[in-house]
């Protein structure tokens, strides 16, 4: 039976685009009230015709900017911290300016985000759930993507802490590994057929995951079914893993 989050208000980063969009319009399918955030006010301009969700245009590459929209969407009963960026650059080559960009975005926007979150929940003696959607790429080397392993890397380190202060202040946290999911920043990342049969080969499933596929398992984390799932690192990788 599939989790209703009637009356819950959920905020979700990176809502525009991909695993994103997909879980907001799961949410918003299954009862909840969601806050979008994203750069792009096109890409909200079209969720909000979608579900009626309530939207924040905002670049999580700017951390003051993140911070107030941060506020700006409390209160919120639920977080997905799902925006993430890429650039593909082999190691030699990696820039400083990318190195940070992803850093940026992929691990302190979280962090903010998370903070103003869970500060709210806190002071309003309320419990709460948090998502991280992290990577497989933080578990395994993958050529070209350096800086965006490393960031979800720091990610993972950061859930693992947030799941250990904020546990017991009744707010769970959990960390989700997705393999290649088909969004728009993966057609970029894998367009190569080469690549991307060499990464199907270690897949025992044999495909790559759709954006559905990991919004039904954020939505179950974040679900009074998940109760006791906390400071957990879940793959949703096809098997990738173990492979």
């Amino acid at each position: 039976m599939s989790a209703d989050f009637t009356g819950r208000r959920v905020v979700v980063t990176g809502a525009g685009k991909g695993i994103g969009r997909a879980t907001a319009l799961m949410l918003a399918r299954r009862g909840a009230r969601v806050v979008a955030l994203t750069r792009s006010g096109a890409d909200l301009e079209t969720l909000k015709a979608e579900t009626g969700c309530e939207t924040i245009v905002v670049d999580l590459a700017d951390a003051q900017a993140t911070r107030a929209a941060a506020r700006q969407a409390l209160p919120a009963d639920l977080l997905v911290n799902c925006a993430g960026t890429t650039e593909l650059e082999s190691f030699l080559d990696v820039s400083v300016e990318n190195f940070d960009l992803l850093y940026a975005v992929n691990t302190r926007a979280p962090m903010i985000v998370a903070q103003e979150y869970a500060r709210e929940r806190v002071a309003a003696g309320k419990p709460g759930a948090i998502v991280n959607v992290s990577s497989c790429a933080s578990f395994v080397d993958i050529p070209d993507h350096a800086a965006y392993c490393a960031s979800k890397a720091g990610l993972d380190g950061l859930t693992r802490v947030m799941a250990k202060e904020l546990g017991p202040k009744g707010i769970r946290v959990n960390g989700l590994h997705p393999t290649v999911t088909l969004t728009p920043m993966a057609v970029k990342a894998w367009s190569d057929p080469d690549k991307a049969a060499a990464m199907l080969g270690r897949i025992p499933l044999g495909r790559f995951a759709e954006p559905d596929d990991i919004a039904e398992v954020i939505l179950f984390l974040l679900s009074d079914a998940a109760a006791m799932v906390h400071g957990l690192s879940m793959p949703v990788d096809g098997g990738f893993m173990v492979a």
